[in-house]
């Protein structure tokens, strides 16, 4: 079983979930690619993710191979650490350490006032319009950490050395103590949109073989 996870604020009509959805139906395998908004993007949490995820693994004794974009990424990665039933992980520009980049970003100024209001205004690139967050968001994700990932679970990174919201030097630190893992570095930004044939051929030659 194959399962796509989308990034933050995104959906499964991104670019990158289409294209590799596309090209899986090209082998014949379907690709579940389950709507991380769920209806609600305002309640949004990792732990809703998780949960969300969670119900899509039927049958317990299947494989399952998860491909996570950005959140979508470090979703996985947790879900891969809870679950053994994931025995494969693809990561795109996984969102390791991605709490401390992003509120350096917003300022403390904007922190107080979003934990004040309980809502952030986020522009949302699937629904091509700002939608409000709720503050549980921050909190919520502040207990999920890179150092609880540690089961050995087979994990294929490709980043952009010129990502522009996680830092590649993030996946550079995950793989440095973690033996099972495989990064690949792409010259791309965060979207990797210009690099979506690079990641298709990697992504064969790590779950079909070469």
């Amino acid at each position: 079983m194959f399962i796509y996870l989308h990034g933050f604020a995104s959906s499964p009509q991104s670019a990158k979930a289409q294209d590799i959805s596309q090209r899986f139906a090209q082998l014949q395998i379907p690709v579940q690619v389950p709507d991380l908004n769920a209806g609600d993007f305002s309640h949004l949490t990792i732990s809703r993710q998780l949960n969300q995820v969670a119900t899509e693994f039927a049958d317990s004794s299947a494989p399952i191979t998860l491909i996570g974009s950005s959140l979508g990424g470090l979703t996985a990665a947790h879900l891969a650490q809870k679950y053994p039933q994931v025995q494969r992980l693809v990561l795109l520009a996984p969102a390791f350490g991605f709490l401390s980049h992003w509120l350096v970003k917003l300022g403390e100024a904007e922190i107080q006032r979003w934990q004040q209001d309980k809502y952030l205004m986020v522009y949302h690139y699937g629904e091509k319009q700002h939608l409000p967050l709720h503050y549980d968001f921050l909190t919520d994700a502040s207990q999920y950490q890179e150092e609880d990932l540690q089961r050995p679970v087979p994990t294929l990174i490709l980043h952009g050395n010129h990502d522009e919201v996680i830092p590649i030097s993030a996946s550079r630190d995950f793989v440095r103590s973690r033996p099972w893992t495989e990064l690949i570095e792409l010259d791309s930004d965060h979207s990797l949109g210009n690099a979506t044939s690079a990641i298709w051929q990697a992504i064969y030659s790590f779950c079909f073989g070469s």
